[in-house]
This record gives structure tokens, C-alpha cells and sequence, in this order.
């Protein structure tokens, strides 16, 4: 009698049902396609799913893409010698990922990725950068507004202000005037969000600097720090619209590529040019690991000033596993693809003997 093999299963929000969810709720047309639009990596992972399942195959172990609607189904009853959650996408407001994790515990079933309660804070900016202030880590300081109303005034700024949604989009500023040069913009700003998003929204002081992306994975259960990948992502523009985001992932993004509108943001190595800033962003994601629980894949963004002020911008426990950043990732620091490295991944805790 042939042995059951062991099982990765990669849980994940589809965009189209959470595009329906949001019509039904009442959100606009346009809104429901934005918003949806940040569940783009399971869109784009989706035509991969035959070359994972061929390359955990080779690897001795089976493979299933779970949409989180039959993951209730999809998971009851599995033995959980036999099985492996990755929930691929996150989401505690708008989206319903973190129910991944609870699912997979709720059956008794071991989970790839951070401590659980990490996918709720990390959608949650303010109180996000409130643990990581907590935690002496350089966070700009935050003041929280909704709908035209302040809820935390924010400290003064000589640099202006940047404003974005608090549970959407983390780091991105909807639209181009989200950085503006007072509290009161800021306060419109937020009237705008509220019509549009139905969210508050996070003003910080602007602070300078190029935009990184810490990346990290660990193919091998032992994994540490030096397995981070720090990188400038230098895109021409100093942040990141909802245009910007639509144009580059997902169902948006397919169509802005055929009409020649996409184009792919440089990597460099921060490492090569500001070796200094390379070692805080490193020291600062192993404090995080430590006092946060995060750990096996996460991103973090940063800016990085010409004198190596690093500032930490955000972090995410479900980063965009098919985004180029994290393809380039995969290929420098594990000489594999991206397929490879999620296969790869899996059978090292699935086929680890027994403790």
C-alpha cells in the first residue's frame, strides 16, 4: 500500500469575489476594482499553479490552490503530519485572508508564515506603527484622521505631510496630492478617502529618501537574518499612486501591459551603495522577527536617505510572492524561481523527520 504523500496548501482571496463582495456592499464600481485590485499576486500566481505543483511534485510532495471560499471544506479532516497551510493573501477589513491561518489552526493543521496575530495588525497602519514606535523602531511619528475629523493630531511638520488609507494599500497615497503641505489638505484628504474607501486615514510627516524593499524566505527552517534581500525599487516617482498600483499587478495590470503603459521598476542592491543603511534595515528586521513573531516570508518597506536615515515605513506578512521584487529575490539570494523556492520550501518542513 502506497504512503500518502504530504500536502502544501495555498489558501488565497481570488479578486473576483472580493470585486462581488464589495458591489454588494455598496461600494462603486471603480472603488470595488481598486480595492480588489491589491488581491492582484493571486491573480498572477494562479496561471503558476502547474509548474508549483510540478515542482513540489519533483519534490515528493502534492500541491492544492485552495480559494479561501472552500478552504473550510478543503481543510476539515486532514492529518496534520500530511499537510501545510501558506495563506498567500491577508486582509481583515476589506479582504478576508487572515482567515487562513485561524482556518488552519481551527483544524489542528500546521501554518507556513508569522505568528497569526500579525495579519491582523499588520493591515491596521496606525495601530501597526503604534507597536512598532513601542518597540523603539524609526517609524514616522502618525496622526490619525476620519472623514474631515482628526482622531490623533499629528506632531508638526517643516516637510509637509503624506497621507494614506489605514487599512488599505499601506504605503500607497491614492492619489498624487496625497503628499501635501499641511494639516488642513490632510484633513480634506481624508474626506476624500472616507467618500471614496469608507477608511480612515494615517498622515505622517513627508520624510525624504528612496524607496526599499526588504524581502525574505526561508527555503530551510533554520533561515536567519542573513537571509534578507535588501533592495532600492526606484520607479521614477517618489510614491506610489493607485494608478500606479493598478498598472503594475493583477487583471489592471495585464491590461497596462498590452497598452505598453507598464513599466517595471529598477532594482539595485542598497548593500552596493549604502552599506551603512543595509545593516540598520537588517538589524531592524531581526528586532522585528524577535519581538513580533515575524518570520518564514515577509516584506518591509523603507526610505533610505543619502546620509543612511532609515525610516520603516511598513511591514507585510503576505508579500506579493509573484511580484517582480520578490521573483528577483528568489533568484539572487536562493538561485531558484519562484515556483522552485515555494516547492522547495514546502517540502523542507513537510518532509522533516519528526522532532
Amino acid at each position: 500500500m502506497t504512503a500518502a504523500r504530504p500536502k502544501l496548501f495555498l489558501v488565497y482571496e481570488p479578486e473576483e469575489a472580493c470585486r462581488a463582495r464589495l458591489k454588494k456592499e455598496g461600494f462603486a464600481d471603480r472603488q470595488a476594482l481598486e480595492i480588489s485590485s491589491y488581491l492582484a499576486q493571486s491573480t498572477d500566481l494562479a496561471p503558476e499553479f502547474g509548474a508549483i505543483g510540478a515542482a513540489c511534485d519533483a519534490r515528493g510532495i502534492n500541491f492544492e490552490a485552495v480559494a479561501l471560499d472552500e478552504a473550510p471544506g478543503r481543510l476539515s479532516g486532514r492529518d496534520p503530519h500530511l499537510a501545510l497551510v501558506w495563506t498567500l493573501t491577508d486582509g481583515i477589513s476589506y479582504f478576508r485572508g487572515s482567515a487562513g491561518p485561524t482556518l488552519a489552526r481551527l483544524n489542528g493543521l500546521p501554518t507556513f508564515g508569522a505568528d497569526d496575530s500579525l495579519f491582523s495588525l499588520c493591515q491596521d497602519k496606525f495601530r501597526s506603527g503604534a507597536v512598532l514606535s513601542a518597540l523603539k523602531l524609526p517609524v514616522p511619528a502618525a496622526g490619525l484622521a476620519r472623514d474631515g475629523k482628526w482622531l490623533v493630531e499629528p506632531p508638526a511638520s517643516r516637510s509637509g505631510y503624506f497621507t494614506k488609507p489605514n487599512r488599505l494599500g499601506a504605503k500607497i497615497g491614492i492619489w498624487p496630492d496625497s503628499r501635501c503641505d499641511s494639516q488642513e489638505q490632510a484633513l480634506e484628504l481624508s474626506r476624500r478617502v472616507f467618500s471614496a474607501y469608507r477608511d480612515s486615514v494615517v498622515v505622517q510627516p513627508y520624510v525624504p529618501g528612496r524607496n526599499v524593499r526588504a524581502s525574505f524566505l526561508a527555503v530551510e527552517p533554520a533561515t536567519g537574518i542573513e537571509a534578507l534581500g535588501i533592495s532600492f525599487v526606484d520607479s521614477g516617482n517618489d510614491f506610489q499612486t493607485m494608478d500606479d498600483s493598478m498598472a503594475l499587478y493583477g487583471q489592471t495590470g495585464a491590461s497596462a501591459a498590452a497598452e505598453g503603459r507598464y513599466a517595471e521598476p529598477q532594482l539595485a542592491a542598497v548593500e552596493e551603495s549604502q552599506p551603512t543603511a543595509a545593516a540598520s534595515i537588517r538589524d531592524i528586521a531581526s528586532r522585528m522577527m524577535d519581538a513580533l513573531g515575524l518570520g518564514d516570508v515577509f516584506s518591509a518597506d523603507f526610505r533610505v536617505e543619502p546620509d543612511d536615515t532609515v525610516h520603516l515605513i511598513e511591514f507585510e506578512v503576505c508579500p506579493g510572492l509573484p511580484c517582480f521584487d520578490f521573483r528577483d529575490y528568489c533568484r539572487s539570494v536562493w538561485q531558484l524561481d519562484l515556483a522552485g523556492a515555494i516547492a522547495a520550501t514546502a517540502a523542507s518542513r513537510l518532509l522533516r523527520a519528526p522532532d
